[in-house]
Protein backbone atom coordinates (compact mmCIF):
# COMPACT_ATOMS: atom_id res chain seq x y z
CA UNK A 1 0.00 0.00 0.00
CA UNK A 2 1.38 3.40 -0.95
CA UNK A 3 1.49 6.13 2.32
CA UNK A 4 -0.92 8.38 2.57
CA UNK A 5 -1.58 11.05 -0.44
CA UNK A 6 -4.27 13.14 -1.56
CA UNK A 7 -4.64 15.46 -4.40
CA UNK A 8 -5.96 18.74 -4.32
CA UNK A 9 -5.56 22.17 -5.90
CA UNK A 10 -2.66 23.97 -5.28
CA UNK A 11 -2.87 26.82 -2.77
CA UNK A 12 -0.45 29.67 -1.14
CA UNK A 13 2.19 28.51 0.33
CA UNK A 14 2.95 25.63 -1.84
CA UNK A 15 5.99 27.20 -3.13
CA UNK A 16 8.53 26.00 -0.65
CA UNK A 17 7.67 22.02 -1.42
CA UNK A 18 6.66 22.29 -4.89
CA UNK A 19 10.66 24.25 -5.73
CA UNK A 20 12.37 21.84 -3.46
CA UNK A 21 10.47 18.49 -4.78
CA UNK A 22 10.38 19.81 -8.94
CA UNK A 23 14.24 20.93 -8.63
CA UNK A 24 15.56 17.63 -9.95
CA UNK A 25 17.23 16.36 -13.14
CA UNK A 26 15.68 13.01 -13.27
CA UNK A 27 12.75 14.71 -13.44
CA UNK A 28 13.08 16.85 -16.01
CA UNK A 29 14.73 13.94 -17.67
CA UNK A 30 11.25 12.87 -17.89
CA UNK A 31 9.14 15.59 -18.52
CA UNK A 32 8.84 18.14 -21.57
CA UNK A 33 11.49 20.80 -21.65
CA UNK A 34 9.11 23.42 -21.19
CA UNK A 35 9.32 22.00 -16.82
CA UNK A 36 12.30 24.33 -15.97
CA UNK A 37 15.56 23.11 -14.78
CA UNK A 38 16.56 24.09 -12.19
CA UNK A 39 13.32 24.72 -11.18
CA UNK A 40 13.09 27.81 -8.57
CA UNK A 41 11.32 29.54 -6.00
CA UNK A 42 9.90 31.84 -8.82
CA UNK A 43 8.73 29.11 -11.17
CA UNK A 44 7.01 27.79 -8.00
CA UNK A 45 4.85 30.93 -7.80
CA UNK A 46 4.26 31.05 -11.54
CA UNK A 47 3.03 27.65 -11.78
CA UNK A 48 0.90 27.99 -8.77
CA UNK A 49 -0.79 31.36 -10.17
CA UNK A 50 -1.49 29.72 -13.16
CA UNK A 51 -3.21 26.43 -11.74
CA UNK A 52 -5.50 28.43 -9.27
CA UNK A 53 -6.56 30.57 -12.11
CA UNK A 54 -8.34 27.92 -13.54
CA UNK A 55 -12.41 27.70 -13.45
CA UNK A 56 -12.45 23.89 -13.44
CA UNK A 57 -9.08 22.46 -11.88
CA UNK A 58 -7.39 20.35 -14.64
CA UNK A 59 -3.96 19.93 -12.45
CA UNK A 60 -3.77 19.18 -8.90
CA UNK A 61 -0.62 18.74 -6.28
CA UNK A 62 0.35 15.18 -5.50
CA UNK A 63 0.06 16.22 -1.37
CA UNK A 64 1.58 13.94 1.68
CA UNK A 65 1.00 16.01 5.00
CA UNK A 66 0.68 19.22 3.57
CA UNK A 67 4.27 19.18 1.34
CA UNK A 68 3.43 19.12 -2.65
CA UNK A 69 5.81 15.73 -3.71
CA UNK A 70 4.47 16.20 -7.45
CA UNK A 71 2.03 17.03 -9.69
CA UNK A 72 -1.10 15.39 -12.13
CA UNK A 73 -3.16 16.82 -14.30
CA UNK A 74 -4.47 16.74 -18.26
CA UNK A 75 -4.38 19.00 -21.25
CA UNK A 76 -7.56 19.65 -22.80
CA UNK A 77 -6.94 18.84 -26.74
CA UNK A 78 -8.68 21.60 -28.87
CA UNK A 79 -10.16 21.01 -32.66
CA UNK A 80 -10.68 18.11 -34.25
CA UNK A 81 -9.04 16.11 -31.04
CA UNK A 82 -11.20 17.73 -28.74
CA UNK A 83 -12.74 14.48 -27.33
CA UNK A 84 -8.89 13.62 -26.17
CA UNK A 85 -7.50 15.19 -23.21
CA UNK A 86 -3.54 13.96 -22.25
CA UNK A 87 -2.46 13.18 -18.80
CA UNK A 88 0.61 13.69 -17.18
CA UNK A 89 2.18 13.88 -13.83
CA UNK A 90 5.55 13.96 -12.28
CA UNK A 91 6.80 12.64 -8.15
CA UNK A 92 9.83 13.73 -5.77
CA UNK A 93 12.46 11.20 -6.25
CA UNK A 94 12.48 9.62 -2.56
CA UNK A 95 8.58 8.51 -3.43
CA UNK A 96 9.44 6.76 -6.68
CA UNK A 97 8.23 3.04 -6.34
CA UNK A 98 5.38 3.09 -3.84
CA UNK A 99 2.72 3.26 -5.67
CA UNK A 100 1.64 6.78 -5.19
CA UNK A 101 1.36 7.54 -9.05
CA UNK A 102 -0.57 4.54 -10.15
CA UNK A 103 -2.83 5.43 -7.60
CA UNK A 104 -3.05 9.08 -8.73
CA UNK A 105 -3.01 8.14 -12.14
CA UNK A 106 -6.28 6.07 -11.83
CA UNK A 107 -8.25 8.73 -9.42
CA UNK A 108 -7.06 11.44 -11.94
CA UNK A 109 -8.22 9.23 -15.01
CA UNK A 110 -12.29 9.30 -12.84
CA UNK A 111 -11.47 12.77 -12.30
CA UNK A 112 -10.90 13.66 -16.49
CA UNK A 113 -13.93 11.40 -17.15
CA UNK A 114 -16.78 12.54 -14.86
CA UNK A 115 -16.18 16.27 -15.36
CA UNK A 116 -14.63 16.81 -18.90
CA UNK A 117 -16.47 16.05 -22.36
CA UNK A 118 -13.66 13.73 -23.43
CA UNK A 119 -13.65 9.98 -24.77
CA UNK A 120 -9.87 8.91 -24.90
CA UNK A 121 -7.11 10.02 -22.29
CA UNK A 122 -3.76 9.47 -23.27
CA UNK A 123 -0.34 9.75 -22.15
CA UNK A 124 3.33 9.81 -24.19
CA UNK A 125 6.08 7.98 -22.08
CA UNK A 126 10.12 8.74 -23.29
CA UNK A 127 11.24 4.88 -24.32
CA UNK A 128 13.82 5.31 -21.83
CA UNK A 129 11.09 5.30 -19.10
CA UNK A 130 9.79 1.87 -18.37
CA UNK A 131 8.48 2.65 -14.92
CA UNK A 132 6.20 5.38 -16.15
CA UNK A 133 4.90 2.58 -18.92
CA UNK A 134 4.17 0.31 -15.54
CA UNK A 135 2.28 2.93 -13.77
CA UNK A 136 -0.07 3.68 -16.85
CA UNK A 137 -0.13 -0.38 -17.32
CA UNK A 138 -1.49 -0.67 -13.61
CA UNK A 139 -3.33 2.03 -14.10
CA UNK A 140 -5.66 0.28 -17.02
CA UNK A 141 -3.93 2.17 -19.87
CA UNK A 142 -2.76 -0.01 -22.56
CA UNK A 143 0.22 0.72 -25.36
CA UNK A 144 -1.69 2.35 -28.56
CA UNK A 145 1.41 3.40 -30.74
CA UNK A 146 5.41 3.99 -30.66
CA UNK A 147 5.84 7.21 -32.46
CA UNK A 148 9.32 6.36 -33.43
CA UNK A 149 11.95 9.34 -33.24
CA UNK A 150 9.52 12.07 -32.64
CA UNK A 151 11.08 13.12 -29.32
CA UNK A 152 13.68 15.20 -29.02
CA UNK A 153 15.32 15.29 -25.65
CA UNK A 154 18.85 16.16 -24.31
CA UNK A 155 20.46 16.43 -28.15
CA UNK A 156 19.11 13.21 -28.64
CA UNK A 157 15.90 11.91 -31.06
CA UNK A 158 14.11 9.28 -28.76
CA UNK A 159 11.04 7.30 -29.57
CA UNK A 160 7.51 8.04 -27.64
CA UNK A 161 5.29 5.29 -26.39
CA UNK A 162 1.40 6.44 -26.62
CA UNK A 163 -0.53 4.86 -24.08
CA UNK A 164 -4.67 5.66 -24.34
CA UNK A 165 -7.74 4.69 -22.07
CA UNK A 166 -11.59 5.63 -23.55
CA UNK A 167 -14.35 6.59 -21.44
CA UNK A 168 -16.00 2.97 -21.85
CA UNK A 169 -13.20 1.20 -20.15
CA UNK A 170 -14.28 3.28 -17.00
CA UNK A 171 -17.62 1.17 -16.69
CA UNK A 172 -16.41 -2.08 -18.49
CA UNK A 173 -12.08 -2.73 -18.08
CA UNK A 174 -12.14 -5.85 -20.15
CA UNK A 175 -13.41 -3.79 -23.00
CA UNK A 176 -9.95 -2.38 -25.13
Amino acid sequence: MSPFFHLRPYRDGDETSLAKNADNYQIWRNVRDVFPQPYTLEDARQWIELCKSETKPTVFAIDVEGEVIGAIGIVLQKDIFRKNAEIGYWLAEPFWGKGIVTEAVQEMTQYAFKHFDIHRLYAGVFEYNPASMRVLEKAGFHLEAILHQSVFKEEKLWNEHIYVKFREEINNPDKV
